[in-house]
């Protein structure tokens, strides 16, 4: 019960972590510079002046401030003396910081590395040309262990969503459905063929004997949550986990079930992800460490609380 508790509150901090970070990255682009994103409540002036080459002096100026003000004042304490919402004061620094460093604006922009960009032309041809085969064909493969970058291709589906090049639904849908029927394949090899056969020729499908121990670890550790959390949290051991799954005889009823859960949130994640950063990169990092958190700590969450319900 005290676990249960501990990992609700966990959820509920990393889902607000998630929300402040979605709202500062929407402001930022609105802005007309995404890099202001990463502006935060616990930042002082002079910090915030320094990090984006601006003018202390000009910039207490054009947020309203005295201009005998420290420097080294927060943003969160400035908010608290005028009794203004942090979120709302950080917001409205980000608007005057977009204002005063428009040559920090184009060089991001220049030396920015997009979604589509770090993504390889010959992947982003294939997806926009061929479209939804081409990323149920891939999501398949890399479920099954070939070496594709399967988590980077669905944050560029969602890019490509937001800019109305693909359709949402569709998109997601698909990803799901290719990614689970991956899975399926892998545990139905893993019931077919030997361990013998595996260790001779499953390294073509990321099947090596260091993986093999991880994943054995990992079923010794936690039983039935490593088919719910290798999907979103170690995806690149998934087609081992699905394999081994196989081998053991693991009841396949579960597994589906499990195993939907798991793409469930890895899409969800990752399409998500790139549905609002939409081209740049750099200001998805805190929104996907914050929804990382909360994927992790919910997933806990409904893990432990299964386990109480059957004792």
């Amino acid at each position: 019960m005290a676990l249960c508790a501990l990992l609700l509150l966990a959820s509920i901090g990393f889902g607000l972590r998630t929300y402040v970070s979605f709202q500062l990255m929407q402001s930022a682009y609105a802005a007309g510079l995404p890099g202001v994103s990463s502006l935060r409540g616990w930042m002082t002036l002079r910090y915030v002046a320094t990090t984006y080459r601006a003018s202390e002096t000009v910039l207490i100026a054009r947020l309203g401030l005295a201009s005998a003000t420290d420097p080294d004042t927060t943003l969160k304490t400035i908010a608290e003396r005028n009794d203004v919402a942090p979120l709302d004061y950080v917001q409205r620094t980000q608007r005057v910081v977009a204002e005063l460093a428009p040559a920090l604006a184009e060089s991001r922009e220049s030396t920015s590395t997009s979604w589509l960009g770090a993504f390889g032309d010959q992947f982003l041809a294939a997806l926009l040309l061929y479209g939804y085969p081409a990323l149920g064909l891939t999501l398949f493969l890399g479920a099954l262990g070939v070496p594709l970058p399967a988590g980077l291709l669905a944050a560029v589906t969602g890019s490509l969503a937001a800019q109305g090049k693909l359709d949402w639904f569709w998109a997601s849908t698909l990803a799901i459905t290719a990614s689970v029927l991956g899975d399926v394949v892998g545990y139905g090899l893993g019931r077919l063929v030997s361990v013998k056969f595996l260790n001779r020729w499953g390294h073509w499908v990321g099947y090596t004997l260091k993986n093999q121990s991880k994943v054995e670890g990992m079923f010794q550790r936690h039983g039935v949550l490593t088919l719910l959390l290798s999907r979103p949290l170690v995806s690149y051991l998934s087609s081992v986990v699905n394999l081994l799954a196989g081998v053991i005889r693991y009841q396949l009823p579960a597994f589906l079930i499990l195993t939907v859960m798991g793409r469930l949130l890895w899409t969800c994640a990752y399409m998500g992800l790139g549905y609002v950063v939409g081209g740049d990169l750099d200001a998805a990092t805190r929104f996907l460490q914050n929804l990382a958190g909360l994927l992790i700590s919910s997933a806990l969450l409904v893990a432990a609380a299964l386990k109480l319900q059957q004792r």
